[in-house]
């Protein structure tokens, strides 16, 4: 995508996940990501941490995901949009195996593997990327359209 047709203004941010999860995430299996506060709607750049949470590779349900993925770290590794964001009522099962109780639940869809990682810096809240991020990221998915 050329810089020109980025828009202006607060319309993206930056998650950063550890290793394994944005694997699963980019796998297509994890759609809901876990977060102590809410979130807005809306774009994200997908991020992974610098650090790879080793006990949850031996988990099933992560070890049969990520098989065979590389775990890149400390990179923009993709795009996603949350849809929705919510807590899971007291009582009910959670809506979705990757869902933590009591956490909120960043609803992913729309995601998309970018072809190179982009080595960035991440941060623990919602960060706004900047300008030049954006264009290396955008770059690689010359159709995208917010």
């Amino acid at each position: 995508m050329n810089a020109a047709y980025l828009p202006q203004g607060d319309w993206i941010r930056g998650i950063s996940i550890r290793q394994p999860y944005a694997a699963c995430i980019l796998a297509g299996a994890k759609t809901v990501e876990n977060r102590p506060a809410r979130w807005r709607t809306g774009w994200v750049l997908l991020h992974t941490s610098k650090t790879i949470d080793q006990p949850a590779l031996h988990t099933p349900l992560v070890a049969r995901t990520v098989r065979g993925r590389e775990l890149v770290t400390g990179a923009v590794v993709g795009i996603a949009r949350i849809t929705n964001c919510h807590q899971d009522p007291e009582g009910q099962p959670p809506c979705s195996p990757w869902a933590h109780p009591g956490a909120w639940h960043l609803v992913l869809a729309d995601v998309t593997e970018l072809p190179l990682a982009v080595p960035a810096r991440g941060q623990v809240v919602p960060w706004k990327p900047t300008r030049d991020l954006l264009e290396r990221v955008f770059q690689q998915v010359p159709g995208f359209r917010p």
